[in-house]
């Protein structure tokens, strides 16, 4: 193996946490510099980590041993360290949302292109093996063109520890942000046709958590595909036990998970509180669980998603592809992940090393950028929206 990808970090929360074990498990990874404003974070990275703790972002694409930055800050921050980032010279890797509006998403594209650097969107859960295997399996033909995708997913998001601004829809807050980006994302790679319109409608249902909680969407392609994607980060309900029981995470989960949540949240004292202990059960906090060494048994997922092809219909698992036709039903199933979201690593990997373009790069992910926002548009206009910015779905 040729040498590690130098990474340096901007933002040590929650993403980043969630990403952590990816990075300490892959050999092709070798953290370099980090930055957050919170100092127990930086101190743990010094600590835990053997990396340099920086007082500015600047001060982390400026380290010499720094191929990529890892950009894991506020949604509203994205666009300026993206284009801190390319005046580096760096490579980036962006959690998405890659912005917040489509303005900023062709801003960090032209940086990117500029400084001659790779501009790659992610963690989305179009990354997960499944959906990928799910992809191949439609190109292979072997059931005939895809004709409608359901997707549909409940959560106890919107009742999980959030800092103010992420129930503020204009600060990037609520659902369509940071749920809808993995599920724009998953049934625009299977559709493998350009999407063509949004009709959406929204929710906001607690006054106290005042932003978007829930939606849903019929998204319109070429070639007559169509997708229903609903999102609910109210739930009571669970839909992981559709799932096997298996999380969003690829860990087993209790049913009991959205109760416990809900608990816990009516014990909040105010919002500084719960920020605090948002902060507190990330990395370098009080109630950080450390790094969990140990690879899931199963691979990642964004709740139910079946595609309906014109021979077959596809329901994607966390172990696999479930196929089923004529003949009955097939599982197609994948070996367990040896490092939790190493598909990630995978992508940056080849385009560092192999000389590969990304296939979520900026192009892409501010394709589904606009069909977020054209969500919101939708359901605040009460009519269909029109994609203008929509791309060719990229190869497996």
């Amino acid at each position: 193996m040729t040498h590690p990808i130098g990474l340096g970090v901007i933002g040590m929360g929650r993403a980043f946490t969630l990403m952590l074990p990816t990075w300490t498990a892959d050999p092709r990874i070798r953290l370099i510099a980090a930055h957050d404003p919170r100092p127990s974070a930086c101190l743990a990275f010094e600590e835990t980590l053997g990396g340099v703790a920086c007082q500015l972002p600047a001060e982390v694409c400026a380290h010499p041993d720094v191929e990529w930055v890892y950009i894991a800050s506020p949604h509203a921050m994205h666009v300026e360290h993206v284009l801190l980032a390319a005046r580096y010279g760096k490579h980036v890797l962006v959690e998405k949302p890659m912005a917040l509006n489509m303005a900023d998403c062709e801003a960090m594209i032209k940086a990117c292109q500029q400084a001659g650097t790779h501009l790659v969107i992610g963690h989305s859960h179009s990354f997960d093996a499944p959906v990928r295997l799910a992809q191949q399996l439609i190109a292979s033909g072997q059931w005939g063109r895809v004709r409608m995708i359901q997707a549909l997913q409940y959560t106890d998001f919107l009742y999980r520890p959030r800092r103010p601004e992420e129930l503020q829809t204009a600060l990037g807050g609520g659902v369509v942000f940071s749920q809808a980006a993995h599920q724009v994302d998953v049934v625009r790679l299977l559709a493998g046709t350009p999407a063509r319109a949004v009709r959406a409608i929204t929710g906001s249902w607690d006054a106290g958590r005042p932003t978007e909680g829930a939606y849903s969407a019929l998204l319109s392609f070429d070639d007559g595909v169509w997708a229903n994607l609903t999102y609910s980060g109210y739930g009571f309900f669970d839909t992981d036990v559709w799932m096997n029981g298996v999380g969003e995470l690829g860990t087993p989960k209790s049913p009991q998970a959205h109760s416990a949540t809900r608990r816990k949240h009516a014990q909040m004292q105010d919002e500084t509180a719960e920020a605090q202990a948002k902060a507190e059960r990330n990395f370098g906090g009080r109630d950080y669980a450390g790094i969990d060494t140990v690879a899931p048994a199963h691979y990642q997922h964004f709740g139910p998603v079946i595609v309906s092809c014109e021979s077959a219909d596809l329901q994607l698992l966390p172990n696999g592809v479930l196929v089923m036709d004529a003949s009955g039903a097939e599982l197609h199933g994948l070996a367990p992940p040896t490092v939790a979201r190493q598909e990630v690593v995978d992508e940056i990997w080849a385009a560092a090393r192999l000389g590969q373009a990304p296939q979520h790069d900026g192009q892409w992910s501010m394709a589904t950028m606009e069909v977020c926002l054209a969500l919101l548009q939708s359901s605040a206009l009460g009519q269909d929206i029109i994609l203008r910015a929509q791309t060719p779905t990229p190869r497996t």
